[in-house]
């Protein structure tokens, strides 16, 4: 019996001491290159610091070149493994911004949660990855 505990709390150790060294909460799989809900455009997601933001990279109509090199995401912070939260993204469109919480779904497939202060009033788009020959516009 003692030994059946002993070997129990080695294991504990030993689960604890692997948790303790892990990473941060969220994998960086979002980062990259997606092409948003739309097909109009395309934005790198990337770390900074902890965090994630975004810049335009890619726009399908040039009379859009403006918007290049525009941040759309900022200080999304890691809150679960594969998803972040309580940043901001800015919609051109609408010439706004909101809050956004951001998920790596299974299928690859990047789910932008859009909403104004509670997640009751949102706005759900899936973002795919783009392809790796895509010709970046220059900011």
């Amino acid at each position: 019996m003692i030994r059946l505990v002993c070997r129990v709390l080695q294991a504990a150790i030993l689960v604890g001491a692997a948790v303790a060294g892990a990473p941060a909460i969220a994998s960086t799989n979002a980062t990259g290159i997606w092409i948003d809900h739309t097909g109009r455009g395309a934005v790198e997601i990337k770390q900074c610091g902890k965090n994630l933001c975004g810049n335009v990279v890619w726009l399908e109509d040039s009379a859009n070149a403006e918007a290049c090199g525009l941040q759309v995401l900022g200080n999304v912070k890691p809150v679960a493994r594969n998803r972040w939260d309580n940043g901001w993204i800015f919609d051109p469109d609408e010439d706004a911004k909101y809050d956004v919480e951001i998920t790596v779904l299974r299928d690859g497939k990047l789910k932008i949660l859009g909403y104004a202060g509670t997640k009751w009033f949102s706005e759900t788009m899936f973002w795919t990855r783009a392809p790796a020959d895509l010709k970046l516009c220059k900011a």
